[in-house]
């Protein structure tokens, strides 16, 4: 049995038809967030140091790294054909000193690409050494 959804006359509040109640209600969790690269190993070798972790399962071209806190696991698979320019999904982490970190994540082998803010917020968008692009946060921060 499969769900379907039908939109309503009122496009904010889809329903969902599940005429035998076979679908049970639940949130949707984020459990990994996975990233494509052309070398598996040499893009984990730069996370694991970045993030302070370890790599939990080698499948070869497939790594997931052990997640940090409560936050999800980080997967890392080779692919022959990365999806050239800036990547449609990233991440975002919050830091007490931006600048630091940032600092610490260059000297690992990533880029600083930019720093932007907003009141109360600066992030610098950095970039890993195959150019997949996340922020890095300072809440309180002001430029």
């Amino acid at each position: 049995m499969r769900a379907v959804l039908h939109l309503t006359s009122d496009l904010r509040k889809p329903e969902l038809s599940d005429p035998l109640g076979s679908v049970p209600p639940m949130p949707l969790n984020i459990d990994m967030i996975t990233i494509d690269t052309g070398d598996a190993r040499k893009l984990a070798e730069f996370w694991t140091a970045a993030l302070g972790t370890t790599i939990q399962n080698d499948w070869g071209e497939f790594l997931v790294l052990a997640p940090t806190g409560s936050g999800p696991a980080l997967g890392i698979q080779q692919v022959p054909d990365v999806t050239p320019g800036k990547n449609r999904v990233h991440f975002d982490s919050h830091v007490p000193d931006r600048k630091a970190e940032v600092a610490r994540l260059v000297a690992l082998g990533a880029e600083e690409v930019a720093v932007h803010g907003v009141p109360g917020l600066v992030w610098s968008v950095v970039a890993d050494p195959d150019g997949n692009q996340f922020c890095v946060g300072q809440p309180g921060e002001e430029l």
